[in-house]
């Protein structure tokens, strides 16, 4: 019963918690990583195998992926990166009819969460408030403006004058000019939540984002706040929703005013705060994917948990390059 974590890259703290969870119910169980480069990847250092495999937009990378389940007998793949999910989600029966069970949500709902225009429709279909979207030729200063279907913060811009806007600004299609969301009025909170098998709402764990670097919450804390109820009545049941989601939230630091920003269909690089919280969404998906258990709602999770990054070191010795 071994898991695979693809795209490992850091994700260390996500491979140790799922190694702790493993161990507890198989204790020949393994967790195994997969990326283009393992050598250069401190998560393969850290799980208990690791493997090549070619760059997701590789013709090979599926046939290599399922390869790679069979020969390793692993029966769950955990995805960490936006560029795979399109991919593992629309050949996620081709996986299932060889053994493997991908915790990703469906090919729809995946194609919702990579498109920051119909994210922007699926929040307000769902009664949740979402930044006004401008014309190119029409807008108000100050402005947000991000890619259709980014990640990790690349060509995302603040811009609160005339001579912030550049050529590339007006002429990459691929931008959007959105109203911005006043951080002096908001706080930012990145939601983990975890979704059964049947799409229902498990979890909430709002984070509040203290400090960000490259994209990934370097500074945070768990707050149990109006944001709890707030998403559970209206992202109580997801269709498609399957496992651990991160959502980016706008709350109005003085009252209950909401803005839906995006969502992520996938573990967050933030998510070990919600783990070491107490949300132990890989014993969760242990329970119901290989013990065909049940779970139950939870909220008892520790509130006002802050947690503090720094960087430390994976040493390997004797490398050779």
């Amino acid at each position: 019963m071994n898991i695979l974590i693809t795209c490992a890259g850091r994700r260390v703290s996500l491979v140790r918690a799922f190694q702790k969870e493993l161990k507890k119910v198989f204790t020949e169980g393994k967790v195994l990583t997969a990326d283009f480069d393992p050598n250069l990847s401190s998560a393969c250092h850290a799980s208990d195998g690791s493997f090549h495999l070619p760059l997701i937009k590789d013709d090979t990378y599926l046939s290599s992926l399922i390869e790679l389940c069979v020969a390793q007998n692993v029966k769950l793949i955990i995805p960490t990166i936006d560029t795979e999910l399109s991919l593992l989600s629309k050949n996620k029966q081709t996986l299932i009819d060889n053994g493997i069970t991908p915790i990703i949500s469906s090919e729809s709902f995946i194609n919702i969460c990579r498109d920051k225009r119909k994210t922007q429709a699926f929040f307000s279909d769902n009664n949740i408030n979402v930044a006004k979207e401008f014309s190119k030729t029409d807008y108000t200063l100050p402005l947000y403006i991000k890619p259709l279907n980014g990640s990790r913060s690349v060509d995302n811009f603040t811009i609160k004058t005339e001579e912030d806007l550049t050529d590339y600004h007006f002429k990459n299609d691929d931008l959007i000019f959105f109203e911005y969301i006043d951080h002096s009025q908001y706080d930012e909170f990145t939601c983990d939540l975890y979704f059964d098998k049947q799409h229902y709402l498990k979890c909430i764990v709002p984070r509040k984002r203290i400090a960000v670097r490259d994209g990934e919450v370097n500074k945070g804390i768990t707050a149990k706040n109006s944001l709890m109820e707030y998403i559970n009545k209206n992202l109580g049941f997801i269709d498609g929703a399957m496992g651990c989601l991160t959502a980016q939230f706008f709350k109005h630091k003085e009252n209950d005013a909401v803005y839906g920003i995006e969502i992520n269909a996938r573990f967050g690089g933030g998510y070990p705060l919600s783990y070491l919280a107490g949300a132990n969404y890989p014993k969760w998906i242990i329970q119901e994917y290989l013990l065909d258990q049940t779970v139950d709602s939870y909220s008892g999770w520790e509130d006002h948990l802050l947690m503090l990054r720094y960087d430390s070191e994976i040493l390997v010795h004797d490398y050779k390059g």
